[in-house]
This record gives structure tokens, sequence and C-alpha cells, in this order.
């Protein structure tokens, strides 16, 4: 047993989400938002931290570590759960964060997220985004779409992340789960090829790079429908950021392909519950339609958020809307609505009516 493995169990035990790791401070782990020390454990010298992580380590993953000074991967310990792991060198020496990842891929239902995410799931082409900042269970929510669909219909599903989170077991369709590092070079290397491997569903872990952008577009124009992250906190700055990505020169020739490719955005803000004692997700939705996607060719995308006000009866969901709902059914607190809110004149009101 690795010595490491005691600090994972007191994660899960106690409901943690993250578990962090550094050189010369305790470990802390991070329950329904907020960090934490482990009661007891003193702070591992940088010799110590160095050992706990490379005993849970290949002798290829300490060799990519020890090339870039950074590592991502996954970790399982039996009868407790499977974690994702981002190792780093910093000013003390070395660093770890490990997230917990669900042994059971939650519902929609159990994420409370609004059933047109479901609908989503079954769309057959082109391009859906999942985004958010980092821990706002975009992965979470890409799990539980690919989970309905292996559910439910016979469609090969090919995902390439970094590293393989949920684990998902045949059903009603194929999944090919490919991990960087180890099945494939990059992102961009598993993309290229990733047609010749007739998939109906492809799941990309996350846009990084230029290179990754193309190829992944490339994949949805092909009439291939391909779910992918972008670290983003709105459609419309989704939008912006992609397009942003490009060189001034291929910027328009952007903007034609996302519009014709693009099918649904989601974006997600994960926030503490009224009584402290879980978190709620609040989801943005935008689906492509024939106006969203002229104003994306256009170079209109401050048209959007109106767009997504306005497109309720499609299923549509603007971000300050779901907080309102969250905050009338006691999910969360109005001094939080307020706080995520775009539009603060709204929440400022519910503020001062408590």
């Amino acid at each position: 047993m690795a010595r490491i493995d005691s600090f994972l169990k007191h994660l899960v035990e106690n409901n943690g989400s993250d578990l962090h790791l550094s050189s010369s401070t305790p470990p802390r782990i991070r329950i329904h938002g907020k960090l934490a020390p482990i009661p007891g454990v003193p702070a591992p010298s940088s010799n110590a931290c160095q050992e706990l992580l490379y005993e849970i380590m290949s002798e290829q993953q300490v060799q990519r570590f020890e090339d870039t000074h950074d590592l991502d991967m996954a970790y399982s310990l039996p009868g407790v759960g499977r974690f994702r792991v981002s190792v780093f060198e910093e000013r003390r020496g070395l660093g770890a964060v490990f997230r917990t990842i669900p042994v059971k891929i939650p519902s929609l239902e159990e994420l409370k997220m609004p059933a047109v995410v479901g609908r989503i799931a079954y769309f057959t082409k082109g391009l859906v985004l999942v985004t958010g900042p980092t821990g706002s269970g975009k992965s979470t929510t890409l799990a539980t779409m690919i989970d309905i669909l292996n559910q439910n219909v016979p469609r090969h599903i090919l995902t390439i992340e970094d590293p393989i989170e949920f684990v998902h077991k045949d059903k009603k369709s194929h999944i090919s789960q490919r991990e960087v590092g180890h099945h494939a070079v990059s992102f961009a290397s598993a993309l290229r090829v990733a047609l010749r491997e007739d998939p109906d569903v492809i799941l990309v872990g996350e846009m990084r790079d230029l290179e990754t952008m193309t190829l992944t577009l490339g994949a949805a124009e092909t009439g291939t429908l391909v779910f992918t992250t972008v670290h983003t906190n709105s459609a419309s700055k989704t939008i912006d950021r992609i397009i942003d990505v490009f060189p001034a020169n291929e910027q328009e020739h952007a903007r034609l392909l996302l519009s014709t490719t693009l099918q649904a955005v989601m974006s997600q803000q994960l926030m503490p519950t009224k009584d402290g004692k879980g978190r709620v997700v609040a989801t943005e939705v935008m689906i492509a339609n024939s106006a969203i996607k002229n104003m994306i060719r256009e170079g209109r995308t401050y048209q959007i958020p109106s767009s997504i006000v306005s497109g309720a009866k499609e299923g549509m969901i603007a971000m300050d809307t779901s907080l309102k709902t969250l905050y009338q059914s006691g999910m969360i607190s109005a001094e939080t609505a307020y706080t995520m809110a775009a539009d603060k004149e709204t929440f400022e009101k519910l503020l001062g009516s408590q």
C-alpha cells in the first residue's frame, strides 16, 4: 500500500473533492469548496513529498515529469476511488493535487442539471462545448452525457483524455478510451487518426492550443458529433476565445467554420449550497440556432446573451436565470447568487428583500 493512500482515504471519507500536497506545508483537502488541513499530519519535507509521489508513478511517468516538470495522470485505489492527479514543481519543491473522480457516473437528475442537457447529448453531428473554470464539473457533465448515449444508442464513442477520468464500460454503445501520454503522444496526434477509427462521437478532453482546436473543428465539420471543453465562463466569451486563438488572417475562416459546426455551449459555475453541506451547479445553455450562427459569422457575439434570454422556448437558459432558479428553490443564498450573477441589479433586490 502506497503511503499516500491514507490521505486519499481521508479525502473520500470526508466527502472531499481535492487533496493538495506540497513540500513544507501540511496536506490539505477541499470540502464543499473550502480547504482544511488533515488533522495531525505534519508538513512533508521536499524529499518526503517526492518519495510520496514517485511511489505511485511508473518509470515512464517519472521520466516525463523530470523532462517537463509537470505531469497529468490518473491513480486508482481499489475500494476507495479513482483520482485525477496533477504533479508539478513549485518554489518549495514538488506539489500535487488529487481530484476525486466518482466511481459511479451520476445522472442528470443527481447533478441537478436541466433536462435540455440530456437532449443535447443526442445530437448527431457538430460541436458541443462544455465550459467553465477549473473544478466546475465539466468532466462530470461530459461523462454523464456520454453515459446517456452509452445506455440508449448503438454508437462508437471515442474519447481522447489527459488523463482518462471516468471509466466507461460498453452498454449499447462501444467506447474506446485513449489517454494522452499513454495511448497517444498528444491530443492533436490522436485527433489526426481519429476519423480512421469510425467514430460516431468523439470526446476531446480539452482544446488547449491552436492545433487541437483546428483538428477538433475539422472533425466536427465532417459530420461527427464532437464534445470538448474550454476554460471560459459564458457562451459568448467561449466563441471569442476560440476565434482569438487563430492568427488574424485565419479568424474569418474560423468564424465561418465555428458558425457551421457549433451546436451548443453549456457554461457551468459550481457554488456552495445554502446549508453549506455541498455544492450545486448553475448552467447557462446556448443552442446555436440560425440567428446565433449569423452572429458568430458576422462577429456580433456581444448580442448572444440577449438571444439566450429570448431563446427560452428553444431550451436556452441564461446564467442569471439558472442562478435565480437555484435561489428560489432554496439551494443557494442570495449572496451567492449576487456574487455569481452578471446582472447585479436584479440580485441586489433579492439581497434587500432578506
